[in-house]
């Protein structure tokens, strides 16, 4: 398969052009004279060479873009009209490139779920299989509108989550930064200082002798250290692209004492908004559960809601194939349950959602709150540590001076 720029006459005889993926420019040819198109020119397009670091599109940009192409269908706007007016007024260039290849596609004779699937960097398979829904079931308008609902509460959740892990890495990073200065630059002129005075290393108290040989030992052996903890990532690195290694890793993370909880619950958010959105917009429950367990960042969540699957695959019900995967709590098993058992389990799942994720901002608010007095303290007692075993000799000089 590869992309063929062409350009045809219509029967009227306009001139029209676009891009198009088939076999050979035969294959294009016949495709565009079933659609009533008399084919001027076809050539197969260059592959083009694009350096870029990301897609260069947010979850905002897609929120936006979203809202937006809803507002216009609803309006009544043509599908290829709103990819042209939404691309021209797109500031990004990356994503208005993005936008206007969907309605090169879209007008080559894609559907607009297939044109969005050729760009899964931007449009994950969740996104690509509610248009799709709603391209089957002609409520396109209202299922981008609960599309763009569901990124603006993904994002939601993925910046509470970054808050959860970057406030207590960040204080450790400081942390680490004050002692190394310390290490390296205050003890070493402290000592200076007492050699001029005169007093030998045995004179010093016990504690000050540990500080500057500890200050020896990490300048000394700095270039090593460096080299340790280069080696270090570059192995945590590899070890957590490895199936086993990336699992025990997100295992660990659901059991910490103070994170864990707050990670549980955000999981527990993202799954049932997940797949109440998918239910809700009419993707069959097999579809969205797979499409759930892809999306949740989480390896034992995935073989959790993938054993789910597997086992309604097989005739049974949601609640006890969830316990048995004992991923999510069990009151929310029971809930689930009731929603299924009415009917209702789209709304449940919703419910469940919004509980969830009030649950979260509490618990993200509880748990920064507990940290801080922690990590202050911590590195408060460091600091306090160097600094009364730099004092000491001093001290210990003035009571000498004065008892003389």
């Amino acid at each position: 398969m590869a992309e063929f720029s062409w350009e045809a006459r219509g029967r009227t005889g306009e001139l029209r052009a676009g891009t198009m993926v088939a076999d050979n420019i035969e294959s294009v040819n016949t495709r565009l004279r079933k659609q009533n198109l008399n084919p001027v020119k076809v050539k197969k397009k260059p592959i083009a060479i694009n350096i870029q670091i990301g897609t260069g599109v947010d979850t905002k940009d897609l929120v936006t873009f979203t809202r937006l192409f809803a507002t216009m269908i609803d309006a009544g706007l043509p599908l290829v009209q709103c990819l042209d007016i939404l691309a021209q007024q797109q500031p990004k260039p990356a994503f208005a490139s993005v936008l206007k290849d969907i309605k090169n596609s879209v007008e080559g004779g894609s559907t607009f779920s297939d044109a969005l699937r050729k760009h899964p960097r931007i449009f994950d398979e969740l996104f690509v299989n509610l248009v799709q829904a709603g391209e089957a079931g002609g409520i396109l308008d209202s299922i981008l509108g609960r599309l763009s609902i569901y990124l603006e509460k993904r994002q939601k959740l993925v910046r509470q989550l970054k808050g959860a892990l970057s406030y207590p890495t960040i204080v450790l990073v400081i942390a680490m930064g004050v002692m190394a200065v310390m290490l390296t630059f205050v003890i070493p002129a402290f000592e200076g200082m007492f050699a001029e005075f005169g007093g030998g290393k045995d004179a010093l108290p016990a504690l000050t002798r540990f500080m500057v040989a500890l200050s020896h030992g990490f300048i000394t052996f700095l270039p090593l250290t460096v080299a340790l903890l280069v080696g270090f990532a570059v192995l945590a690195s590899w070890v957590l692209k490895q199936p086993k290694g990336k699992r025990l890793f997100h295992k660990t993370l659901l059991v910490l004492p103070v994170m864990g909880p707050v990670l549980n619950k955000i999981a527990v958010a993202r799954f049932t908004r997940t797949l109440g959105t998918l239910l809700q917009s009419g993707v069959p429950i097999l579809d969205a559960l797979e499409i759930c367990a892809k999306t949740s960042g989480n390896m034992v969540l995935e073989s959790g809601i993938m054993h789910v699957r597997q086992r309604i695959s097989e005739g049974q019900n949601m609640v006890e194939p969830l316990l048995e995967a004992k991923v999510f709590p069990e009151m929310v098993v029971q809930m689930i349950g009731v929603g299924e058992q009415t009917g209702a389990l789209d709304q449940m799942l919703n419910k469940i959602a919004d509980f969830y994720e009030e649950e979260t901002d509490v618990a993200v608010a509880s748990m920064t709150s507990m940290l801080e007095p922690i990590m202050m303290v911590g590195i408060g007692g460091m600091v306090g540590v160097v600094l009364v075993s730099m004092y000491l000799p001093i001290f210990e000089l003035a009571g000498n001076i004065k008892g003389d």
